[in-house]
């Protein structure tokens, strides 16, 4: 028994060495408390290298884990600046394509006559483009970097959509004028009727006996007589007040025009023709005395001096 009570342990194990040639044997005797320390020390340092070995083993796998993944990192960085870069370029180029749009557009405005750019385009003070110093620090890129450029040019195609669309109803308004304006000029007489000569002039003639309301141009038989304007035929025939063979033309926007004494009519009541159409031929019918034709122009219902309508 110890001090405390407790039963020891008292058993000796004894070891006997025996050599070979016969030698004295040896005796190790051995107390069972010192068995069990060394087997306890011996487990010890087994659990210790198992510890150890497995930690190597572990750490070492880890590394080489970190490294793979360290690899991987490095090689999605590359591929992520490779698509930064991309992206920064065609952002460039999209930038390139925005400034030769404005371009165009001046161009467009210019040849038109449209007021300048009223947006204005803030990457470019210099008409000629003769100067192009650039600098700055490296920075490499970054996803806001990127981010920031296709917002700028977001902004800026925003922008010159809408100067673009500006100018298209700018020139659209304008096209609908030209086309109002060449409506109303095909519309009003402006040509002569036939070749010949003024044989007897608009307002008093016969020494004030008579008025005389139109012009009359003489030349010979057959003369072909045109529309002095585009418009819609409305009489093409015979007219017993002494106008004879006579076509009536309505041009709209108040204008009519008559031509008289033709010898033969060439359209029908309710066709349209153009300005310098062959409607008549000259003759002398009704009361007339030689081949010309009576032009007569009419405004809002008003007989009007022909001649002012001439050129």
């Amino acid at each position: 028994m110890d001090k405390k009570g407790n039963s020891v342990d008292n058993r000796e194990y004894t070891i006997k060495v025996i050599p070979h040639q016969g030698s004295d044997v040896h005796s190790v005797h051995l107390p069972m408390q010192w068995i069990k320390y060394a087997l306890f020390s011996a487990l010890t340092v087994v659990v210790l290298m198992v510890g150890a070995f497995s930690y190597s083993v572990y750490s070492s796998y880890s590394l080489r884990n970190e490294a793979s993944q360290i690899e991987k990192l490095k090689e999605a960085n590359t591929l992520q600046q490779e698509q930064l870069l991309e992206l920064s370029k065609k952002a460039t180029n999209l930038q390139d394509e925005i400034e030769q749009l404005g371009q165009i557009e001046k161009e467009i405005r210019q040849l038109s006559g449209v007021a300048g750019d009223e947006l204005g385009d803030e990457n470019s003070n210099n008409s000629d483009g003769s100067h192009n110093g650039q600098g700055g620090p490296y920075k490499q890129l970054d996803v806001n970097d990127v981010s920031n450029a296709l917002n700028d040019v977001e902004k800026r195609i925003a922008k010159r959509k809408a100067s673009l669309t500006m100018l298209r109803d700018i020139l659209n308004e304008q096209h609908r004028q030209i086309q109002q304006m060449e409506s109303i000029n095909a519309s009003t007489p402006s040509i002569w009727p036939s070749t010949g000569d003024i044989s007897s002039p608009f307002g008093m003639r016969w020494g004030g006996s008579d008025f005389h309301p139109g012009i009359d141009i003489a030349d010979d038989y057959g003369t072909p007589i045109v529309a002095t304007a585009d418009g819609i035929v409305t009489t093409a025939g015979w007219n017993s007040g002494g106008y004879g063979n006579m076509v009536d033309i309505d041009h709209g926007n108040g204008y009519m025009t008559r031509y008289g004494h033709a010898q033969q009519v060439v359209v029908s009541a309710g066709d349209h023709v153009k300005r310098g159409q062959v409607i008549a031929y000259m003759g002398s019918t009704g009361f007339s005395t030689g081949p010309h034709v009576h032009y007569e122009i009419r405004v809002n219902g008003q007989l009007v001096n022909p001649s002012g309508y001439i050129r």
